[in-house]
């Protein structure tokens, strides 16, 4: 996910890292830094359900997280960066489980008891599925400049 994030936002300018993907939605700069603290936030939230019974996920403000200072000040690799060494961790946490433990479970507020299958099978949609917004920005705001280019030649 990280090779992915660094190659789409490696040559988009200060526009484009500043631009909603949909009205009133987030920045790319806002969703590369959002992933980071999801990211963390599900780390921790794994490993409580493996160390807990059936511990309560915390949950956060993603709203009130993206309007903070740092969203808007850290550069996209320092995110990027953090997400590269935590999700080193998860994997060798991963790899070293037994099956039973993705039976293990935790609490949340929105989708109740989850196992950590279904756990981290949502972990991975959820990059997916952000990754996938910052690449449809990138390729509409690439087709409006070439189209924009065109008409002004």
């Amino acid at each position: 996910m990280t090779k992915s994030l660094r190659e789409i936002t490696q040559n988009l300018n200060d526009d484009q890292l500043c631009t909603p993907y949909r009205d009133g939605g987030w920045t790319i700069t806002q969703i590369v830094h959002h992933l980071a603290d999801n990211d963390m936030n599900a780390y921790i939230r794994f490993k409580r359900a493996l160390t807990e019974d059936e511990p309560m996920a915390s949950s956060y403000r993603e709203d009130l997280w993206a309007s903070l200072h740092d969203y808007r000040s850290m550069p996209l690799e320092d995110s990027i960066l953090l997400m590269e060494i935590l999700h080193n961790r998860f994997l060798t946490l991963l790899y070293s489980l037994h099956l039973d433990q993705f039976r293990r479970k935790l609490r949340t507020e929105v989708l109740g008891t989850i196992t950590l299958d279904i756990a981290i099978q949502r972990f991975v949609w959820h990059g997916q599925h952000h990754i996938a917004q910052i690449k449809i920005l990138y390729i509409i705001t690439e087709v409006v400049e070439s189209y924009t280019s065109q008409v002004w030649r």
